[in-house]
Parts: C-alpha cells; structure tokens; sequence
C-alpha cells in the first residue's frame, strides 16, 4: 500500500499526523496543562479534566471560534507590516454584548489576508495584544482545498439542497478536499488549545467550516463546555444522507454539549438525521430538546440571530451625514421603489426576482413607469458553483427588462454588481418602500431585520429622511425558504419558485394601505428591537450554562478511535462489574438471588436465531443447580417460548410476560401473580393496534396471554416514532378505564394488566427466601432496558424495607453505559455470558439436568 494512501486511511478515521507544527512555537498567553489519565487517540494526548465544583459564569472566559477573524487587514502604506482594525459588519464582534460585562472574549480564526511566514509570529503577538485575536495560519494547499473545496464544492452546496448528479453540478466527492478540511478543523484546534483553560472557558463555534472541530476538543479535554451554532440550513435526511462522511460529522457536531440552529425545520431535520443514521431519540423536558448520548446530553437550542442595533443606527446617521439619502432620493424622486440586496450566488433567487419584477409590471400596467427594483448584489464569498451561468442571466434579463419596459429617464431594473458600504446600503433602504428575497434556500438573512430598523428611523433625532424616530413602514416579501421568515409574521411570505405569486405578492406589498404598512411594520419593529444579536449570545450562553451542569457532578470517560470517539459520562458511583468482585462475593454468600433478563442480556438483541445457545444452557444449568441459589430468567416473552428453550434446566425459575406468569422450576406448575383475569380490554386495544399495523410497513402485532405489543423495529425509524407516540395517546384514551397500562419501550408499545412488573418477581423471590428463614446475602440483577429498571427500583427498596439485610451484597447491573438505576454496567451480552461463566466454574455443584445440555429451537 502506498504511503499516500496510509495518510488517506489515517486522515479518513481520524488517526491524523502532525500537520504545520512549528519547532518553538511560542506559547501565548492562559495555557494550562491538566494532569489526567491518557488516552491514545492521535498524535495529541486526550486529558480527561475533572473539577469537583460546578463553574459560575464570574471570571470565566469565552472563545469564539470561527473561519474568520472578526478584523480588517491591509498592507501598510510602505509594505512593511499589516494595519488591522475591527470588520464592524462582523457578527461574532456584535455577540459580546450579550455576554457580561467581566467576561473575556478571545476570537480564533483565520485572516482573509496572506501572511508571510516570516511575519507571522509577530502578526499573532500583536493581534493578541491588542485585539484579544488568535490567527490561525492554514497552508495555501491546505486552506484551497479545506474552503473553496469541501466547504464550498460540497458542504455549501448540499446544505442548500443541491445533489452531486454529475461532476459538473455539484460536483462529485473528493476524499482529499475532506483530509484537507479535517486537517483545517485539527489546526483550528490546536490555537484554541494554546490559550485554553479547560476549567474556565467556554468555547463557541461557528458554523459548517468548523463542524468536526468539537471532536478534536472532546478528546482532549472531556469536561470542557463546547457550544456549536449553525448559521446555513441543515438540510433534511433524504439530503444530508448523500454525504459519504455523513457519520463522521454527526458524531463530531455530537461531541458539543449545544448544537443551535437558526429555526425548527433546521433543527428537525439534523435530530431525524440522528435518529435514522445512529439510533438517536430526542427528548423535550420543560421547554428544551435534548439528545441522550452515553450518558450526556447534548442540547438543541432554536434562536434565530438578530442584528446590532446600535451599528444600524450608527450606519444610519453616517448616510445623512454623507448625503447618501438625499442623492438617492433626487434619483428616485416620484419613483416606488422595490429593493433587494443579496450576496450573488446559484441559490439567492435573483433570477427569479427579475422574473417576477417583469410579470408584475405586465400584469399590472399601472406600474410601468413608476415601479423601480434596485438590485444590490455584493460580490460571492467564494469561488462557487455555476456562478458565471447565473451572472450572465441576471444581465441578459435585467438588458430585456429595461428594453421592454424603460423609457428616457426611467429603468424598471436598475442593477449594481459592486461591494456597498454599509451606510450607502442603508440609504437605499431609506428610499425603499418594499424589501423583497427571493432566495430558494438561505440560512438566515438578516436583510429585512437592517431594513426594518433602517425604517424606523434614528431615534431621537430629525434626519434629511425626515423620520424623528418614530413609526414609519417598512413592507416585506419574502421566501418561504429563509431562516427568518419564521420571525416575520407580517411580512407577505412567498415560494420564489412561483414567479406569478411572488409578482402578485409584490404588487400587494406597494399597493396596501398605509394603515395596514405601519401596523405591520409596528409589530416586526416590536420583534427585531428585542430579539437582537445580544438577545441571541446571552440565550445562548444560558443555555451552555445549564446543559453543561452535569459536567461537574458526573465521571466521564473518553472512548473510541476517529470520529468514532465519544466522552461516556456516568454518575460518580456507576462503574464496570469487576469479574473478580462478584465471583469473591458469590463464593463467601449462602443465599443468593439472581434474576436474569433475556433479549439484550444473555441473547444479543439484533440476533435472528432467539433461542439460547449451549452454552448458555450450560452455564444456566450449573448456577441454577445450586441449591443455595434461586435463579430466574425474568422477560416479557411469552411462557411457551420460555419453555420450551429453558426445558434442559430443571432448577431454573421463569418469570413471563414481565411477570404475568411464574414457575419456580420445571416440575412444577406455572402461578398467575396478579388479580386481573379479565382480559375484556383487548377488544378494545387491538383494532387500535391494528389501523396503526395497516398504515405503517414494518410494524407488526405480538399477541401474548396478558398483553398486547406493537413492534415497530423493522419500520422506517422516524415514522415507527412518530406512530408510536400517537398510538400511545389514543390507546390511553380507549383504554383510560380498564385496569391496564399502556407504556412504550424500545421500538415497542405494550398493553398489560396494571401492576405487573418485572420489580415484583424479585420482591416476590425476596420475600419467599425471607420466610424459609434464608435471607438473601448475595442479589445479581442484570438487565439492559426499561422494564428491567423495576428491578433495579424494588432492589434498592428491598434494603430499605429490611427483605435483604443491609449487608447483602448487591449487584444491580444494566448491559451497556447509560444512565439508570443500577451502580454497575458490563459492556454487552458477551461480557454477561463472560461474567455468568465464571460464577458458573465457582460453583461446585453437578448439573442436575436430566437431558444433556443442547441448543434448542
């Protein structure tokens, strides 16, 4: 194998060799080394940072990490050296204000500029000096392939909904353009580490140039506090799936403790997309949505972002003083004016727009003369896609526009491909009596918020506009497909797509009246002033804050190699069951309890031959025999298959359907543990059952004696859900006066009699010992999922109420690392079997089986 595809593979699972390491590198300022245990992931150590006391925000800092620094460069006048200064237009500057006062804010980026090598250490001194600044210096081979690569070619493209159907739309995926933008992200990482301190900080990162950066983080240090925020769409899972590093950026996105999106849809389609590539259920608890992972939980927070007030304002008042307003209105006098301002790129629409200007005046002749749409479109940010295609028809239809339509002195369409400084651009939202964005796909757009405000005016202060700060209007037409036309309920909402609509939107919006303009405007005005960029951060922050709590009460654990690592956080007092602890325990005991769970505990969840194998009827064999031990397999199968798989085992105890049904050992008869016989109630529950079966392919019914269960495991994932929760109220509704209970579990919805319980097999087997005058000094109770968590309940309770002696040694155990009620976890069901087969060689007792142990179907 060549050693340019070894570093492919490497780079690929996330095994990554040191890239742009210089020898000295001179530190800055705050770094901090933690002792900690070591892990081996990549070529960094992975430090796990523990702290016994919950940070407060006093004193704690806060790291921005984005592509660009929010500065200005510009080569001296006499070539030596860089002039830098605040980019004012910068969203990540504008955040600070909602952070309080005493907190620090470093910013890590990149330059838009090339630095020389030589300069760069000095650059980065004076930046952090002055501007509280960390540059991060990518390679030109790096940096070409990381942002106008896999950032633009690929990500930037599929997040706005377009597939790679051919090479030349889209483009197809380059595995290099993807080592070279995790090697970016790994390099971003490195200068956020240089003045991290990992007990204090939070760190913010910005949108989908840096989305495998968390991972990086995570690995190094397991309690840092990392929040990610999307500022594109994210698109929904029929898209996203397209992408062959789909998991890898999951999981990295994972590695954050909030992830934030700008609206609901983005952020329903990122958590389907984590429900149907890894398995992942959302939860809402008092308002906030929340992933459960290895024992973390990971927020999701939807806050669209707002604009700076202040620097609209600021903008404003530099317009009038520039005249700027004045000269606009000279050249607009008499003129309705429609304005639109849009970065040009394949998916802002401006083709469309100018489609629908050109309808409008059409179909409404009242216009031709007096309606004008000025068109701002800054320059792209980026190489992009297809540009030179949209370019040329935005100027073949803005030439046939004004051909059709224009006369001396007046142009329908007046076009400008040119970079607007701020002030001029809200001097054009002064004369403008309508904003209109067409874009197909954008994940914010704060254009009609600026316009909005623009429009109110500068408070407290007459300007040449002739608005002495108070209501003006400010009309709006915009895509449905933008982030902020969720926040903009008064603007007339339009699907670009269809021209003739956005055309007739278009007129409306000019020909309301102005009653109705100003109403409108109030009430967006209301919204944008109190929903701004501060708003935002300060939420933001809030919630960090809170989701980050756990960090310091529980144990976390870094595991896994790539993107494939992941931090496993446990309560402080749940740890692995040591072999050599329970078999010392099992030996010195004289009577023992021990209460097995079946699918997911001894028999893998995912195998399709369910019944046990011989190994497992031998190991059950020689621990059941045992007459100091009460050994039962407790499941929500039904008793026939219990039977009929456990018939080698004379001793062993079956509990049925969750405990509906109870036989100590084979010879002897099966006991009813519950009062209920009549089953009246599954004429009512099954039809229920049945309409769901008929409309959801995979789903099926699983009929036992006592219960009814829906199974939904084979069923498309998010619908199977979503099912499920809707049959679990309609259900409770039906059956609301029957002695059941309804209850979902893994992939399944499950009717049964009120009160049965797998927690009351163990009470049950505690108090028969109880009464033979052989209290139980040794307890092991193993199970993997909900039902088995009654269990783990009544074990705990059982030392309270005196059925165990408080000298028992117990061993509650659950089947893999999440949260639950048992102090201990093994891994999988080979570690159970492993487990069991050493209490198994402990003990000294003949098989009393009459058959010889087999695997039976």
């Amino acid at each position: 194998m060549s050693r340019s595809y070894t570093n492919l593979l490497d780079l690929a699972s996330g095994n990554f060799p040191v890239m742009g390491r210089e020898r000295d590198r001179r530190r800055m300022s705050r770094v901090m080394t933690v002792p900690g245990s070591i892990c081996e992931l990549d070529d960094d150590q992975a430090v796990s940072v523990s702290s016994d006391n919950q940070s407060s925000l006093a004193g704690d800092r806060m790291i921005v990490v984005a592509n660009l620094l929010p500065l200005k460069a510009k080569r001296r006048p006499d070539n030596k050296g860089w002039s830098f200064s605040w980019n004012e237009d910068s969203l990540l500057l504008r955040l600070k204000d909602g952070l309080p006062e005493d907190m620090e804010v470093l910013f890590v980026g990149s330059l838009s500029v090339d630095v020389d090598p030589i300069e760069q250490d000095d650059v980065s001194s004076y930046l952090l000096d002055k501007f509280r600044c960390v540059p991060a210096f990518l390679p030109p081979n790096i940096l070409e392939k990381y942002y106008e690569g896999f950032c633009k070619r690929h990500l930037w493209p599929l997040f706005h909904y377009m597939l790679p159907f051919s090479p030349d739309h889209g483009g197809r995926f380059d595995r290099s353009m993807w080592e070279a933008y995790v090697a970016a992200n790994k390099m971003f990482s490195q200068k956020v580490v240089e003045v991290l301190n990992p007990e204090d900080d939070f760190v913010w990162i910005h949108d989908y140039h840096l989305m495998v950066l968390p991972t990086f983080l995570r690995r190094r240090f397991n309690r840092l506090r990392i929040g990610f925020f999307l500022h594109s769409p994210f698109p929904s899972s029929e898209i996203y799936r397209t992408l062959p590093v789909r998991e890898e950026i999951l999981k990295a996105l994972l590695c954050s403790d909030l992830v934030g999106f700008h609206t609901f849809d983005y952020a329903r389609h990122f958590l389907s997309c984590c429900s149907r590539m890894l398995g992942l259920e959302y939860q809402s608890k008092r308002g906030y949505i929340g992933l459960e992972y290895y024992g973390r939980t990971v927020g999701i927070k939807i806050m669209p972002v707002g604009i700076h007030m202040g620097h609209i304002e600021s903008m404003k008042k530099i317009a009038d003083k520039e005249l700027k307003f004045k000269e606009l209105k000279q050249q607009f006098e008499g003129k309705t004016v429609l304005l639109g301002v849009d970065d040009l790129d394949i998916f802002k629409g401006i083709n469309l727009k100018l489609l629908a200007m050109e309808h409008m005046l059409k179909q409404h002749p009242k216009w031709q003369g007096q309606a004008v749409l000025v068109q701002i479109a800054n320059p792209m940010r980026g190489k992009g896609i297809d540009l030179e295609e949209i370019q040329a028809e935005i100027q073949e239809g803005c030439k046939r526009i004004n051909k059709q339509f224009g006369k001396p002195g007046y142009e329908p369409i007046v076009y400008i491909d040119r970079s607007v400084s701020s002030s001029e651009r809200m001097a054009y939202y002064s004369v403008a009596e309508c904003v209109v964005v067409t874009a197909v796909r954008d994940g914010m757009n704060l254009t009609p918020y600026e316009y909005i405000v623009c429009r109110q005016g500068v408070s407290g202060a007459e300007t040449d506009s002739g608005v002495a700060g108070g209501p003006n209007k400010s009309m709006l037409v915009v895509s449905e497909f933008i982030g902020c036309s969720p926040s903009l309920s008064g603007a007339i909402r339009i699907n670009p797509w269809n021209v003739e609509a956005t055309a007739e939107a278009m007129n409306e919006a000019v020909s309301m009246n102005e009653a109705e303009k100003q109403l409108r405007h109030e009430k967006h005005y209301r919204y944008v002033s109190t929903h701004d960029v501060a708003y935002w951060s300060r939420s933001f922050l809030q919630d960090m804050e809170r989701t980050c709590a756990d960090h310091f009460r529980k144990r976390c654990y870094g595991i896994g190699l790539g993107f494939g690592f992941r931090v496993v956080s446990l309560d402080p007092n749940f740890r692995k069951l040591s072999i050599d602890d329970i078999v010392n325990a099992y030996i010195k005991s004289k009577s023992r309890a021990i209460f097995l769970d079946y699918d997911g505990t001894v028999m893998p969840q995912n195998s399709i031959i369910k019944s046990p194998s011989a190994e497992v009827i031998s190991i059950l064999n020689k621990i059941s025999g045992d007459p100091n031990n009460t050994t039962f397999i407790v499941s929500g199968r039904g008793r026939e298959s219990l039977t009929k798989w456990f018939s080698p085992c004379r001793k062993l105890g079956l509990a049925a359907e969750h405990g509906y049904f109870l036989r100590w050992e084979r010879e002897q008869e099966w006991e009813v543990c519950s009062q209920t016989s009549d089953f009246g109630w599954m004429h009512l529950a099954e039809p229920v059952m049945q309409s769901y079966t008929d409309a959801t392919d995979g789903s099926c019914i699983e009929r036992k004696e006592s219960a009814i269960v829906w199974q939904y495991r084979d069923a498309d994932s998010g619908f199977g859900f979503s099912q499920a929760k809707e049959m679990l109220d309609h259900l409770e509704s039906v059956l609301a006066n029957e002695p059941v209970a309804v209850k979902s579990g893994q992939h399944i919805v499950e009717v049964k009699p009120q009160g049965v319980t797998k927690g009351l097999v163990a009470e049950k087997v505690f108090t028969s010992l109880a009464a033979k005058g052989k209290q139980a000094d040794f307890v092991l109770c193993i199970g993997d999922d909900r039902s088995d968590e009654d269990m783990f309940e009544i074990i705990g309770d059982a030392l309270s109420r005196n059925i165990i002696s408080y000298d028992t040694k117990v061993f509650a155990c659950t089947v893999g690392q999440k949260p639950s009620k048992a102090k201990y976890y093994l891994d999988d069901t080979s570690e159970v079997v492993l487990m069991l087969d050493s209490l198994a060689d402990a003990t000294d007792t003949p098989v009393t089986s009459d058959d010889e142990p087999e695997n039976s179907d």
